[in-house]
């Protein structure tokens, strides 16, 4: 094997492939890359056995050949050299050469046969719509994906297609994030709960562009297909929470606000609410709603603060106990400029709503409060 290609094209591979290295592993070919050349082509492949990542790239290839190199090794490597052509070839002791400029490096390889395929999936269901679409719709979910492995269902975000619309759900116990968007191309109903590792990576390969991705789904594999990239997941397994029947549709206090002005104050606020005098104990924030304000406070064993907003109310008084982490989460992923929170009881879910589009849901739920 010996290919010749620039530095900027090849980190750019391995940048997209390295996150499916196995990081803990028995398995030492888990934790290398594949590189196999076709034709005019370099192919990168890593594989964890839970998401494996394709990228293809066209590159001069002077013999052809396929080796499995540690992914930690070359990658750094390369990230190092010069910005110019860099020189890999496999010599008679398969060890894989780089040469650039005055440099030049030789890494042990290990046998190709021996990586483990990707899934093959037989397609039962898909969907295209723009990269851009899809990254917005993973950045305004993700952060509610659980983190909780006792309850692997919520570690990942529900892909749900219905009449049309494709909805991206994720929950954690203590909140709801869910977002959607209606597809240009008709297709099946069908949904599927995707690991929120997969998304993260996914959210890093893809463009912010126009440019369309493929995600298909089996029984338990999901394919995302791009230009020149193809990452490869396991579907969690199991019944994820029927969120339509957790999402309160009426309320008894609401209030307009402007978004940038409440997450501020959140964030001012939540300076006492996680002291870290206390070994990182946190405090609920109060949020009190009277006619035409609202008061955010909270109180620890050191310290106390308090903020007023003037906002447009509608309904009745209220006072209620939250997580502000929960409230500045979503607030960072909202672009509009002003916000409706709708609040049910002091024990009832608050939501989180745009004043202007239907296309994001966000609910957070109370800490009850200490008399």
């Amino acid at each position: 094997m010996k290919v010749v290609c620039y530095k900027d094209k090849i980190l750019k591979a391995i940048n997209s492939v390295v996150k499916g290295v196995a990081s803990k592993t028995t398995m030492p070919i888990l934790e290398g890359i594949l590189i196999q050349t076709n034709d005019n082509e370099i192919k990168l492949t890593t594989y964890d056995l839970e998401i494996g990542i394709e990228y293809v790239m066209e590159c001069d290839v002077k013999e052809q050949g396929n080796t499995v190199v540690n992914a930690v090794m070359f990658s750094e490597i390369i990230r190092k050299l010069p910005d110019t052509e860099i020189y890999i070839s496999l010599n008679s002791d398969n060890l894989l050469e780089i040469e650039c400029e005055g440099s030049l490096y030789k890494l042990s390889t290990m046998n190709p046969e021996e990586f483990p395929e990707l899934p093959k999936i037989e397609i039962e269901n898909s969907i295209e719509l723009e990269q851009n679409t899809l990254k917005n719709m993973i950045r305004k979910t993700i952060f509610a994906v659980s983190t909780e492995e006792n309850r692997p269902i919520f570690t990942g975000c529900l892909f749900e297609v219905e009449n049309n619309k494709l909805n991206l759900v994720a929950v954690d116990g203590f909140r709801l994030a869910l977002r959607s968007v209606f597809l240009s191309n008709k297709t099946n109903d069908f949904s599927a709960v995707i690991p929120g590792k997969t998304l993260n990576e996914v959210n890093k390969i893809i463009s912010d562009s126009f440019d369309l991705i493929k995600i298909g789904v089996s029984k338990n594999q999901a394919l995302f297909e791009m230009d020149n990239c193809k990452i490869v997941t396991r579907i969690l397994e199991g019944e994820f929470l029927n969120y339509k029947s957790v999402i309160p549709s009426n309320w008894e206090t609401r209030i307009k606000v402007n978004k940038n002005n409440i997450q501020d104050c959140f964030e001012r606020i939540m300076l006492i609410s996680s002291s870290s005098v206390e070994k990182e104990k946190k405090y609920p924030v109060k949020v009190s709603v009277d006619i035409g304000k609202v008061t955010i406070s909270c109180t620890n064993q050191t310290s106390d603060a308090k903020e007023e907003i003037f906002v447009s109310t509608e309904g009745k008084n209220l006072e209620v106990g939250f997580n502000p982490r929960y409230f500045i989460d979503s607030l960072k992923s909202i672009e509009d400029e002003e916000v409706y929170f709708e609040f049910g009881s002091n024990i009832a879910p608050c939501l989180i709503k745009s004043t202007e589009n239907k296309n994001y849901t966000y609910m957070v739920l109370p800490i009850r409060l200490k008399e």
